[in-house]
């Protein structure tokens, strides 16, 4: 029935999402929509047609959007065309894969949209815009920017429409919440200018006419795009910090509330983007207002009032930028945290037959046919933040949150088998290791007791949290912990007991795998099944994730010790590294093998019949993650086991042409393939390097490996492949540096390209960007040389260089 009716379901939904008119004649779906005034009509159609597409799937639903929209689209009626946009927000994300793959030519159709001649048509189309840079983040930013950005910022100038420019606002928030930094920051200087112009101006307004709508949203706006520019928002500090300010300190009034808790918020953020040192000649000033605030001159906030929240998140990004300083604020906002964290629920046991009001803050759950049981969630939200807050003092504080760990580790700890709420048990898992950290400085058997402490209720988690989000957590917990403590805390049982916990979970996913081969196999196999299982993949993906983690994490503390206990998990994962598993189990089992080459080299040659030939045949897989992580490990071989004498290097050697056939593929800079082709990258540099030496390499062999450069995205592989760069220059090897130094332009823009993208930190690399100087300096000191130099680069390089 629902297969034979799907168009009808379709086009009903989208005609009446807007009041369009349809055709009456067939069944029950009219008559159902029909008895809702024009209102309920838009609101119910939009949400079922949200919940078609997440329920059939793209495959299903994305033919008759395809074949409904457009037409609405070229109509003449502002109904049809505002109907057919916000159609495309209500199936993208149930329609996620179908639409991605032609995401373009659908952003291309909405687009002149932005400039419609009807209001109701252009907030349509920022919500679809904003929708879809939800749904197909990143993508969607690094690909469209240049053709979204311009469209949208220019509606934000629509004050005859204060609707469409809140929503224009709103769909900028949707872009930059997740879009790269290097996305964000050629726009950066028109953006913060039209958001300063639009933020004085709706202040303004707020004062002559009390009008409130525009200026939340786009305080919230300037908060994203801070949180997204980090310390590249500093210019524009002082531009924004007095405006919002002075709405912090006087919008008093109680419908003004939740303009303040948004301001507050937005302050947090710049604070936390520009940094320490530009927030601090505020910090005073905005604490001691959040400390008045709080307390509300002596009254308590009102549990609903929408600032609290805010507030909460507010005090823990001030902690972040201004550090142990804070220390001095906790008399003030511990007591009141600790209270709600130990919120207890009221729970009731009731007979099934018995009448509940759920309006009344009480949940239910049946247990049998009989009986069911109620939490009042009144309150809970209050203690999972007030858990949340306590996780981010321990975190930024560490020695100066030690006067409060005994308390909140108590309170911690039992809370991972608090099963009202799955974030709180989240919380106490994630606190755990901080807790740790903090109290380092007060001697081994300090630390001792409390991990003595911690260990049995994690551990026990580790074997028994049933939900995978949660559990994925507590596992990183358990990896974090092992860091934190180091060599000689986790004693013989305790390892016994985690390596039981690892195995129980990798045979578990071992036995899913079988179960969804047969599912594949089954005679009610369909694309609904196939959907459940990819879902189910992912998830499954992200948990052998973190128990690779914290093998990771072993490997790294107790390295060659570790091995005696690796051996009892090794059929694991050599049985994953099969042909016919999944690509997720290749990718994790040959990360743990590089973890091992890395950590323990000594015994790699022990496993070298497990992992050599995977490695060597994974290189070219599909799955770019599974490249990437063969990838890695050729390279560790090389660095692990280097000279003409290694015992892999004829293993590297052979390795290299499946790396270059990666590297040279068309596609290998998609941005899905970015890091699988710069491992491959530094792969190569490392073989170079180690195993075959700069003195015999031949020109054609390093002008194509300087082809490849420079690299985008992995700043932890950029030390060895421009490390490998300077070594070529600074042992003046003639094929880097090109006839007469011809090449000398093209090197200094790769290095500078590198710091401007940020695969090169300061921070990160101070050896390699020390290297980096003592090359330019020279070249800078010999005018006719660096002008030459300087007129071959772009502008953004001259810029950066001219600061050097």
């Amino acid at each position: 029935m629902i297969m034979y009716n799907i168009h009808e379901l379709m086009m009903y939904n989208i005609g009446f999402t807007f009041g369009i008119p349809v055709n009456k004649s067939c069944g029950y779906i009219p008559t159902l929509l029909i008895s809702l005034n024009p209102q309920e009509n838009c609101v119910a159609a939009e949400a079922a047609l949200d919940r078609l597409a997440c329920a059939l799937g793209g495959k299903m639903v994305m033919p008759h959007i395809i074949q409904a929209v457009p037409p609405m689209l070229q109509s003449k009626e502002w109904k049809h065309r505002y109907a057919g946009l916000m159609a495309i927000s209500a199936s993208a994300e149930g329609c996620k894969k179908a639409m991605e793959a032609n995401l373009q030519g659908i952003v291309m159709a909405c687009l002149p949209y932005v400039a419609d001649e009807h209001p109701r048509v252009r907030f349509a189309c920022c919500n679809a815009l904003g929708q879809m840079a939800t749904d197909f983040s990143p993508l969607f930013q690094k690909k469209m920017h240049d053709k979204v950005l311009p469209g949208l910022i220019h509606l934000l100038d629509d004050d005859a429409h204060p609707r469409v420019q809140s929503h224009t606002a709103a769909a900028l928030v949707n872009f930059f919440e997740e879009c790269p930094q290097n996305v964000l920051l050629p726009y950066l200087p028109n953006l913060c200018q039209k958001m300063q112009a639009t933020l004085e101006k709706k202040t303004m307004e707020l004062v002559q006419t009390h009008r409130k709508l525009v200026l939340e949203q786009i305080i919230t706006t300037i908060a994203t795009i801070a949180d997204t520019a980090e310390n590249h928002f500093t210019p524009f500090y002082q531009s924004f910090m007095p405006n919002l300010k002075y709405i912090m300190e006087n919008a008093n009034d109680k419908e003004l509330r939740l303009l303040r808790g948004k301001t507050i918020e937005c302050i947090s953020l710049i604070g936390l983007a520009v940094g320490k040192e530009v927030f601090l000649s505020d910090a005073e000033q905005i604490m001691n207002m959040l400390l008045k605030a709080q307390t509300d001159e002596g009254e308590q906030l009102e549990a609903d009032d929408p600032q609290v929240s805010y507030m909460i998140s507010a005090w823990a990004r001030m902690c972040k930028i201004i550090g142990p300083q804070f220390t001095a604020y906790l008399p003030m906002v511990m007591p009141p945290l600790l209270r709600a964290a130990q919120i207890k629920p009221e729970v009731a046991l009731v007979d099934s037959d018995d009448q509940v009001d759920e309006d009344e803050g009480w949940e239910f759950v049946p247990l049998s046919d009989q009986q069911k049981f109620g939490v009042k969630t009144a309150g809970l939200e209050d203690k999972n933040t007030a858990c949340q807050m306590l996780v981010c003092y321990a975190r930024e504080l560490k020695e100066g949150f030690a006067g409060y760990t005994e308390q909140v580790v108590k309170i911690m700890v039992p809370l991972l088998k608090f099963y009202f709420h799955d974030l709180i048990r989240s919380a106490a898992a994630e606190s755990l290791p901080f807790l740790l950290e903090s109290v380092k400085h007060k001697g081994d058997d300090y630390v001792r007791d409390m991990w003595n402490y911690i260990c049995p209720e994690l551990f026990k988690s580790l074997q028994t949290e049933m939900e995978p989000d949660i559990l994925a957590v507590v596992m990183e917990s358990v990896a974090t912990c092992v860091e934190v403590l180091g060599v000689g805390f986790i004693d013989g049982l305790q390892m016994e007991e985690l390596v039981e916990a690892m195995k129980n979970h990798l045979k578990k996913n071992y036995d899913k795998e079988e179960e969804r081969k047969n599912a594949r196999k089954d005679e009610d196999y369909d694309e609904e099944v196939e959907e459940g299982i990819e879902e189910e993949l992912d998830q499954d993906d992200y948990l052998l994730g973190k128990i690779a983690d914290i093998i990771h994490n072993l490997f790294g503390v107790y390295g060659e010790d570790f091995v005696q206990v690796f051996d009892k998990l090794t059929e694991y994962f050599v049985a994953m590294l099969a042909p016919e598993r999944p690509g997720l189990e290749h990718q994790w089992a040959i990360c743990v093998f590089d973890d091992l080459i890395d950590f323990a080299p000594n015994s790699a040659p022990k496993y070298q019949q497990h992992f050599l030939q995977p490695m060597m045949h994974y290189l070219t897989d599909v799955n770019p993650g599974v490249r990437q992580a063969s990838a890695y490990g050729v390279g560790a071989l090389a660095t692990k086991f280097p000279g003409t004498n290694s015992p892999y290097l004829e293993f590297c050697k052979n390795c290299i042409p499946n790396l270059v056939n990666v590297i040279n593929d068309p596609d290998s800079r998609e941005v899905e393939n970015m890091s699988a082709t710069e491992n491959c990258i530094s792969a190569i540099s490392k073989i170079f390097k180690h195993i075959i030496g700069q003195d015999n390499l031949d020109e054609t062999t390093v002008v194509t490996w300087l082809s490849w450069l420079p690299i985008q995205e992995d700043d932890e592989e950029s030390v060895h492949i421009y490390g490998f760069l300077l070594d070529l220059v600074e042992n003046n090897n003639v094929f880097a540096l090109g006839k007469s130094n011809s090449n000398l332009p093209e090197i200094i823009k790769i290095l500078t390209e590198g710091i401007i993208n940020k695969t090169i930190k300061s921070e990160d690399h101070p050896e390699l960007m020390t290297r980096i100087q003592d090359f330019i300096l020279p070249l800078q000191k010999n005018e006719a040389v660096w002008s030459a130099i300087l007129a071959k680069l772009p502008e953004t390089h001259k810029v950066l260089l001219s600061g050097q």
